[in-house]
């Protein structure tokens, strides 16, 4: 997509404002429910401008998954030094992996939301690969950063070698993210006395893992 932003920094902020007010509305209402003249009157600027950045709705909603999970995974990611990571056994790398979707639920409720109606609309939106690609692009990222996690613990024997890499990923990566976006868009009926949501989502983590490590 053109960068209309040409590296100049009060475009580069506006063009931050809109992704910030847009995500804002996104996450309160819904993606469907919220227009573009809606996102440019929140952001303070004109709807054209707002069109000059993001051609299309989907142009926007692409921009602001990329931004929001990026920030996220690299929030997370620092949490621990280059040396703490070359420390763990690859199984403790993926408990911190898997302890980042338990803290997404503890606190950002707000992404979880946005991320509920954002694979609904990907899915619906009429639009081309290319389009998408961006958002792609940080899944991919997101994918390495396992395969560093899975080397390790191939390496040192701490994860089984029999469950291949994908199936790993892909197991661990979508129940946990289902799981804790259902409870936060209030999609599991949560008694008012008897139950613990953030109980039962770490016991799902600590059974993914007793399936994942070797010896449990």
């Amino acid at each position: 997509m053109y960068d209309y932003t040409g590296g100049k920094a009060w475009k580069i902020e506006r063009q931050q404002r809109i992704l910030e007010e847009a995500y804002r509305l996104f996450s309160e209402k819904s993606i469907e429910g919220v227009t573009m003249p809606e996102v440019a009157e929140a952001s303070g600027v004109g709807r054209a401008t707002v069109y000059r950045y993001y051609p299309t709705k989907l142009d926007l909603v692409v921009a602001i998954g990329t931004w929001t999970w990026n920030e996220y995974i690299r929030s997370h990611g620092a949490l621990l030094t280059q040396e703490e990571i070359e420390e763990m056994s690859g199984a403790e790398y993926l408990r911190f992996f898997m302890d980042g979707f338990l803290d997404l639920y503890r606190n950002h409720g707000d992404l979880l939301r946005f991320n509920y109606d954002f694979n609904s609309y990907l899915r619906s939106a009429d639009g081309s690969a290319e389009q998408k690609q961006p958002y792609m692009r940080m899944v991919d990222n997101l994918g390495q950063l396992f395969h560093t996690l899975y080397e390790k613990g191939q390496k040192d024997g701490t994860l089984r070698s029999d469950i291949p890499e994908v199936e790993m990923f892909s197991g661990s990566f979508h129940i946990m993210l289902a799981a804790v976006t259902r409870y936060a868009v209030g999609l599991v009926y949560v008694p008012e006395s008897g139950a613990d949501p953030e109980n039962e989502l770490m016991m799902l983590k600590d059974l993914l893992l007793s399936h994942y490590c070797v010896n449990g």
